[in-house]
């Protein structure tokens, strides 16, 4: 097939949205598929896709904001879509903004099928401002990316979590849960600890630093542990809170480690750590996470009502209250305390990441986009 995938950040990982968007369009070609993109970023299509490049827009009031979170904004130009449309078998677009509207409208227009995905969590969206406890500024986005899912069209959500959002705010579109899916560069490999670790417990989280990532809590969980002078914390992102969670980790025994890894260095982390955390206040699937107990690296997981990784803790011990550092804390003690346990989880993690595998998310990608293929015709 021809599959065109509309993503205006691609390229450079720098969020969980392009990270998708990525390994979907590398394991497509991997596959046989002609691979096109529709991006404003400055990539060069080096796994081979074909590039179709639009200019960046800059919005005047809020395009650091944007830059901060991985971003950007797509100048659209009909010209060069449509040449990235035409002969297109499948287009597949990732984000509801100024960009996948003009491209699902040309499609229309060609009559060439299209898929939507729903990666943007309209919570991500009101923490950036500072508004994600108000129900009714969540509900207004909802809304708002509504009108872009509408009836007829076939969305992909990565958990059913946020599927029972969009029924819940009354998107009555077809709805597909597919996981965004575990590369095979992720899997139980223990490494011995850097030297100057060795003594120590290494925690992880990976991730934009932002508001609903909330790092924050995971600092003040270490500082009340009862082992915080064997505790070592790695944060592997970066984001426009590193600064204050910089300086807020200063309150800790031993320096935080700051980071931004690569996929190679991520799995090696993940195959030295101990533990890791994920706090997040909002999340629709949560791959780091996944990438994490792939490795065997033991979770301990929010239990948000407005995020999906909870789905993926296999026990009790492997999930602390929301928003409590407190019980986030008493529950790493806890498994610090039991060592066979978390022995034990480490295997019985990397098994269970195994359905999770890209290659089964792949097959049912290209299951959706025939489905939409046969429904157009």
């Amino acid at each position: 097939m021809i599959i065109t995938i509309v993503m205006e950040q691609y390229g450079k990982i720098n969020n969980g949205t392009t990270a998708t968007a990525m390994r979907l369009g590398q394991n497509l070609l991997k596959r046989g598929h002609e691979v096109r993109v529709i991006t404003a970023s400055d990539y060069d299509g080096s796994f081979g896709e074909k590039i179709y490049k639009l200019n960046k827009y800059k919005f005047p009031i809020f395009n650091n904001l944007i830059e901060s979170q991985g971003m950007c904004i797509a100048s659209v130009d009909d010209e060069i879509i449509k040449l990235a449309l035409n002969g297109s078998d499948i287009v597949h677009i990732y984000l509801p903004f100024n960009l996948g509207r003009r491209v699902k409208a040309l499609c229309k227009e060609m009559n060439i099928p299209y898929t939507l995905a729903f990666h943007c969590q309209p919570e991500n969206v009101s923490s950036s401002i500072f508004l994600e406890n108000l129900g009714f500024v969540n509900n207004f986005i909802y809304s708002y990316f509504r009108k872009f899912y509408e009836e007829n069209d076939v969305i992909h959500c990565p958990s059913n979590m946020i599927k029972d959002e969009l029924r819940k705010h009354k998107y009555k579109s077809e709805i597909k849960v597919i996981s965004n899916g575990i590369t095979d560069d992720f899997f139980l490999e223990r490494k011995p600890k850097p030297k100057e670790f060795e003594d120590k417990i290494i925690v992880v989280s990976t991730g934009r630093f932002s508001r609903e990532k909330r790092h924050d809590l995971i600092i003040d969980a270490i500082a009340k542990s009862k082992y915080e002078k064997y505790i070592v914390l790695i944060l592997c992102g970066k984001g426009p809170r590193q600064k204050s969670l910089e300086e807020k980790s200063k309150r800790l025994i031993n320096p935080v480690v700051f980071k931004f890894c690569s996929q190679e260095e991520l799995k090696e982390v993940y195959n030295y750590a101990d533990f890791y955390l994920h706090a997040s206040d909002a999340e629709i699937e949560g791959l780091a996470c996944m990438e994490a107990f792939a490795c065997g690296l033991v979770p301990i997981i929010s239990d948000s009502k407005k995020s999906a990784t909870t789905q993926f803790a296999l026990n009790d011990m492997c999930i602390f209250k929301h928003g409590n550092s407190k019980d986030l804390a008493n529950k790493l003690d806890a498994l610090i305390e039991n060592p066979s346990l978390v022995n034990k989880l480490r295997k019985d993690y990397a098994e269970n990441a195994k359905k999770y595998r890209i290659e089964n998310c792949i097959d049912e990608i290209e299951k959706m986009f025939i489905e939409r293929i046969k429904k157009n015709n």
